[in-house]
Formats: structure tokens, sequence, C-alpha cells
């Protein structure tokens, strides 16, 4: 199963695997996995074109965002999010494609959040990060068995004093917090696997 790695590449855009991605129903109906089943009816759904960029595949009327499988990296990571976390996802996106790294996109988006120049998501927003093995995904039916599913939940600038979370999980299932005190400060939460 792709690791916490996936959520990092998720919030940065990072790819590597390399093959063309499904057709436009397929990703949707893939990237739509992610979000709580009462949501996925109304969400936004991005996925990636051709190219390897990331475009609009539906746009939706409620406040969930998906975004699709990056085709590139091998087995399933989608993910879902609450909308006003677009404007930093999209900033991810566009320093990507201009080639910047993982601590690039960090530190740009740390500077600029700072500034007042990108909006950040709203304090306790979620996001899901779904992943899958390649070995549990259909590609032509746009199933996924074996899913495993991550929630960060965002707090930008706080810090393990301010809301009282260990720096790693004190055990399996329980919140902790991940970039305290920068901009990407969000709580994990990584239920325990059966």
């Amino acid at each position: 199963m792709k690791t916490f790695l996936s959520i990092l590449l998720i919030f940065a855009g990072i790819s590597a695997f390399g093959q063309n991605p499904p057709s436009k129903e397929i990703q949707i109906k893939m990237a739509l996995l992610a979000a709580p089943e009462d949501q996925r009816e109304n969400a936004t759904v991005y996925g990636y074109g051709t190219d390897g960029d990331i475009i609009l595949l539906r746009q939706g009327s409620n406040q969930t965002v998906c975004l699709g499988d990056d085709p590139s990296r091998e087995g399933l990571s989608i993910a879902s999010y609450h909308i006003s976390a677009q404007p930093f996802m999209a900033r991810g996106w566009e320093l990507k494609k201009e080639g910047k790294t993982f601590k690039e996109i960090f530190d740009i988006r740390e500077a600029e959040s700072k500034a007042g120049k990108l909006q950040l998501p709203d304090q306790g927003s979620v996001l899901n990060a779904l992943t899958a093995d390649e070995a549990d995904v259909n590609w032509t039916t746009g199933e996924a068995k074996n899913t495993y599913t991550r929630s960060v939940i965002y707090i930008p600038w706080a810090t393990a004093e301010s809301t009282g979370l260990p720096l790693s999980p004190a055990g399996p299932g329980l919140p902790w917090i991940m970039d305290p005190g920068t901009h990407r400060a969000h709580i994990m939460i990584n239920p325990a696997k059966d």
C-alpha cells in the first residue's frame, strides 16, 4: 500500500510512475471514492490530462473537491478536501509544473502565506487521502479493494503547545500534529489497520 508519502505528494504534486490517465469517467468515479458518501454527488473533481497537467473534470456545487489519481505514480492515491484548500492546492500544482521540488514548494507557499498572498485552508477543514496498491486497482472499471484512508485536519500555524497534540502518534489511530508552527500545520489521523 502507498505510504504516508502519498499525502505529502498530494500536497506538492510530485510524481514519478508513468502511464496514461484513465478516461474522464473513470477518473471521476475513482476520485469520488475519497469523499464522504453524502458529498460525492455534487463534488468538484480534478484529474489528469494526457499531458500530465491537472485539469477540471467536473464542476460541483458543494464544499467538497476531489483530486484524482496521478497516473505517473504507482498504485492509487486520491484525495478529497474542503473547497477552502483550493487556492493552496492550485498553487502547489502551479509550482510543481514550474519544476519546483517539494521543499521549494513548501518554502514558497510558507513565504506567500506569511505575506498574505496565499489563502490557506480554513481552520478545521479536512483532507481525506485514500490509497491502494496497484494490484488492488481495476483501472478499467474504476474499482479498488483493500483501500486505506488517512485524514488531515488543517490548523495553520498551530503548534504542539497550542493544541496539546504530540509530534508523533502516541498509539495506533491516535491523532498527532505535523508541520507544527507552519502554514501547513495539520492534525494527522491514520486509522489503525485491521
